[in-house]
Parts: C-alpha cells; sequence; structure tokens
C-alpha cells in the first residue's frame, strides 16, 4: 500500500491517496464538539475512529465554540483511537469554510479525515476539496486529509456510485439511517427491519467496494439494546460491511468483537500475502497458488483489507 507524503508548505497531491492507508473502522464513537467533559472521555476509550461532531450534535449557538474546542482536543492528541475523524457541517451552512479551513491549518496529523454531511452528489465534495488544498500547506501536514461521505438523502442513495468516485481523498461511505428514513418518508425506529434496508445496504456496499472505499453501516439508535446492536453488527457484517458508527461507550466492544475477523481469518489472510510475495520476488509473476487455490491482486486486496480490521496491527 502506499503511504500519503507531501513536503511542507506546498500543495498536497490529492492523486498521493489512491490506494492508500486503509484506517480499521470496526467501532466509529461519535461524540459532540460541544461537549469537553465527552471529549476529554473519547482520548480514554477504545473505539477504532473517534467521530466528533461539529454538525447534527452541536446546537447553531455553539458551533463556533465546538469548533475551536475540536481543534483544540485533536492537536492536543492523547487518544486512544487508531484514527480521528471530524463531522463537519454541510456545504451549504454558515460554518462549513470556518470547519474545514481551522481544522487542515490548526487541528494537525493527528486529524484523518473530515466527514461530510448529506452528500447528494459527486460535485458536492469539490468545494471540501478546494479549500484543503488551499488550507493544508498552512498546517504543515505529512498526509493530505482524507474524506468520508455520509449517504443519508434520497438523492444521495441515487447517485452513490457517482459520489464514491468522486475524489480520490475518499476513504468510506457511511449509510446515515436518522436523516435517510426522513428523506424517504420511513417512520421513526423502522431501521429495527433489515428488510427494508437491504436495497440501501446493498448499494452503499457496492459503490463502495467498485471504488475501493470501506463501506460503513449507520448506528444502532437503541443504546441500551445491546443484544439489537450485536445482531445489526453481525448482519453488517455478513454483508461485507467494515464496521459499524457508536453513539455511547456500551456500544464500542461489541462493535469491535463483530467486525474483527478470527485467527483463523488472520492467518489466512497473511499466508495469501506472504504467497503473492513470494511470487513476486521469484519468476515475478502476479499470481501465486496457495492450497490449491489461484491468488491475485484482488487476493491480495482481500488479505490485507481483512489483516487491518485485526484487533493489533499486523
Amino acid at each position: 500500500m502506499r503511504s500519503p507524503v507531501c513536503t511542507t508548505g506546498r500543495l498536497l497531491e490529492a492523486a498521493q491517496y489512491v490506494g492508500h492507508v486503509t484506517r480499521p473502522r470496526r467501532s466509529c464513537l461519535s461524540v459532540p464538539g460541544s461537549s469537553e467533559r465527552m471529549l476529554v472521555k473519547a482520548k480514554t476509550l477504545p473505539a477504532d475512529e473517534i467521530v466528533i461532531d461539529l454538525e447534527d450534535g452541536v446546537a447553531p449557538a455553539h458551533k463556533d465554540e465546538a469548533r475551536e474546542a475540536t481543534v483544540a482536543a485533536v492537536s492536543e492528541g492523547g487518544f486512544q483511537a487508531r484514527s480521528i475523524a471530524v463531522r463537519i457541517n454541510g456545504t451549504d451552512t454558515p460554518w462549513f469554510e470556518d470547519d474545514v479551513n481551522e481544522l487542515a491549518r490548526r487541528a494537525g496529523d493527528a486529524l484523518g479525515t473530515l466527514i461530510v454531511p448529506k452528500v447528494e452528489a459527486a460535485a458536492a465534495l469539490a468545494p471540501v476539496e478546494r479549500l484543503l488544498e488551499r488550507s493544508e500547506p498552512a498546517g504543515g501536514r505529512e498526509s493530505p486529509v482524507g474524506l468520508q461521505a455520509l449517504i443519508e438523502t434520497a438523492a444521495g442513495l441515487v447517485h452513490v456510485n457517482e459520489i464514491a468516485a468522486a475524489s480520490s481523498r475518499l476513504e468510506a461511505l457511511i449509510v446515515g439511517y436518522a436523516d435517510l428514513a426522513a428523506s424517504l418518508g420511513r417512520p421513526p425506529g423502522a431501521r429495527h427491519d433489515p428488510d427494508r434496508w437491504a436495497f440501501t445496504l446493498d448499494a452503499v456496499l457496492v459503490a463502495a467496494r467498485a471504488a475501493g472505499l470501506q463501506a460503513i453501516d449507520g448506528p444502532h439508535l437503541q443504546i441500551d439494546d445491546i443484544d439489537g446492536l450485536s445482531a445489526a453488527a453481525a448482519r453488517a457484517r455478513e454483508l461485507g460491511y467494515d464496521g459499524k458508527w457508536a453513539l455511547h461507550p456500551t456500544q464500542i466492544e461489541p462493535l469491535n468483537e463483530a467486525f474483527s475477523p478470527t485467527e483463523e481469518e488472520l492467518s489466512r489472510a497473511e499466508a495469501i500475502v506472504e504467497a503473492l510475495e513470494r511470487a513476486e520476488g521469484g519468476a515475478g509473476a502476479g499470481v501465486a497458488l496457495l492450497d490449491g487455490e489461484m491468488l491475485d491482486e484482488a487476493s491480495r486486496k482481500l488479505a490485507l483489507a481483512v489483516l487491518a480490521r485485526a484487533p493489533d496491527p499486523r
């Protein structure tokens, strides 16, 4: 895998981001940027990714304050999570530009990605990219800021394939159930019937995989329903999803467990990568045979994705 590299003070090449880092996202805990107490607590939690919310989780009167608190928390570091993401305000809001500019310039390399809400078309990511291209050099970052796209409207679902291919910074597509249910005219609580969301989950997954992205399931809203959470996570994992959002710390461990590969799966993935490396180093072939199974570059990508979900990096 290629690692994105840039030189401080010059324009970052977002194209370097293609085929880049696969950040584990078995559990993605959302915390409001307006709560200093929750930001401090989030640093101690074992979620793969902490998602600091500047959008729905913050009242309009507190947007600027939440942004400042988020920049301070991320730049200070000290998170146990493997990656930090920030859900910014939408591109049609008065807070959008300040969100992107301040985070890119001041949050430092601890900021992994920006999550763009309510993405309805491929063109919706362009304003974010333009701001990042202008702001990143001033931040002295060693790697470009990645993006994640929330699919949470009917229009976004219709255009999900184009959205997935819209930016070389894009790392993941996320299903946003609450807003999507409202957009589709579904009553609250419709998430409990998995069949109602079968088309949505498949459409987002296929679009993500076709573009080489991760697919992340939305949150289970009933915080006290751990059995329901585990069942929903198991369904998402069986479909092929890489992880799921969490709304409470008690949801983290069940998600980490649900989306972690077994020891057998990890051993098999390591064997696949090693077999292909031996083949390339020997005859220079791009294919290999392992236990009677023909392996190629697609096999390697799947194996690396499995290894990236390991509880401990391999």
